[in-house]
């Protein structure tokens, strides 16, 4: 069929070929109620054999849809926050529905304008992710467009929020260090006013003095979650002089960076200090030697988000998936021998 037939097929075409009602059609085409299965193979036959494909802005404009999913990200090029918006784009892959990304780049003001302009988009729903819009900004939000946070707790919004329990994870961490027999752990930070970077301090916190270890607070350093602040935490560590066996980082890239600083040095990991990091990025298990961390599933947190929030969309009661986070041990961790 040549092109010029193809642009003036319409649905009512696609009926007559079918032998289906055009209400029939446009059930297929919305995917909104539920469809014989005879017709709806029937209808996406007439589509596949008359080379049809809908119009999703002409859809829209009938509907009152753009078909669009709007998500805010923390950090575009960050292997964690890559791999939950990856798990979206495989979320939304088989549905009517497309992800428009904004970045928050780690700042709540610049988070707040992102989901201004995706507003602005007309999109038919919000996933973000990582940052915490305000109470006020969050009331207003809830009663004008379908939302879910991911990779945020906020206790008004019980079901509106899908998260990990970063302190009790990084509690785990740490005890893994201390159940090695290490006493001199050093945490290099993440961004110090973010959510996640705050939890992870309180658990490294509370495994320390349960194990009744004194917090030396010379041993903890505020990084950014980038990997030349893991170097800079060690080189800081360094030069105050203080004796650390084990470094527990805010997250792999930081890890990857204490690694490199503590190379430099000629110190040996684990046999010299113990590293664990946190996400479980890909390269974690490729580096020498692997990264003992803790997993967060991203991709599977994507999908997640992006099957609740349409949930939301449709009206339907979603169920917010609990996730959950594990120690993976590799051989970046030991038992200490006399550390540096």
């Amino acid at each position: 069929m040549d092109s010029s037939v193809k642009k003036n097929v319409t649905i009512t075409d696609i009926a007559a070929h079918a032998n289906v009602s055009k209400s029939t059609v446009s059930r297929v085409l919305n995917d909104t109620t539920p469809v014989n299965e005879d017709k709806r193979a029937a209808v996406l036959a007439a589509m596949k054999e008359m080379n049809f494909e809908p119009n999703i802005f002409a859809r829209g404009l009938a509907s009152g849809q753009s078909y669009t999913i709007g998500v805010v990200t923390q950090n575009l090029g960050s292997p964690f926050y890559d791999s939950i918006a990856q798990g979206v784009i495989a979320g939304l892959a088989k549905t009517a529905y497309s992800p428009l990304f904004a970045d928050a780049q780690w700042q709540p003001e610049v988070g707040k304008a992102a989901v201004k302009t995706l507003i602005g988009r007309m999109v038919d729903g919000l996933i973000i992710v990582g940052t915490c819009p305000t109470p006020d900004d969050l009331e207003e939000l809830n009663q004008n467009i379908p939302m879910l946070l991911v990779g945020t707790q906020v206790k008004q919004w019980p079901d509106r929020c899908m998260f990990i329990d970063n302190e009790q994870a990084a509690f785990e961490a740490t005890q893994h260090l201390i159940e090695l027999g290490h006493k001199k752990i050093s945490h290099i930070t993440g961004v110090p006013t973010h959510e996640d970077s705050i939890g992870r301090v309180k658990g490294y916190r509370r495994a320390l003095k349960e194990a009744n270890i004194d917090v030396d607070e010379d041993l903890i350093y505020e990084g950014n979650f980038d990997g030349e602040s893991g170097v800079a935490g060690v080189e800081t560590l360094l030069k105050r002089k203080k004796s650390f066996t084990a470094i527990f980082a805010a997250n792999d890239a930081t890890a990857f960076g204490a690694r490199l600083a503590l190379y430099r040095q000629g110190i040996r990991v684990p046999e010299d200090v113990s590293i664990v990091g946190f996400d479980d990025q890909t390269e974690a298990a490729l580096v020498t030697p692997p990264l003992t961390t803790i997993q967060q599933p991203g991709d599977e947190i994507g999908i997640a988000a992006a099957e609740t929030l349409l949930k939301i969309i449709n009206k339907q009661e979603p169920e917010i998936q609990k996730l959950t986070a594990k120690l993976v041990v590799r051989d970046s961790t030991c038992p200490p021998s006399s550390g540096v």
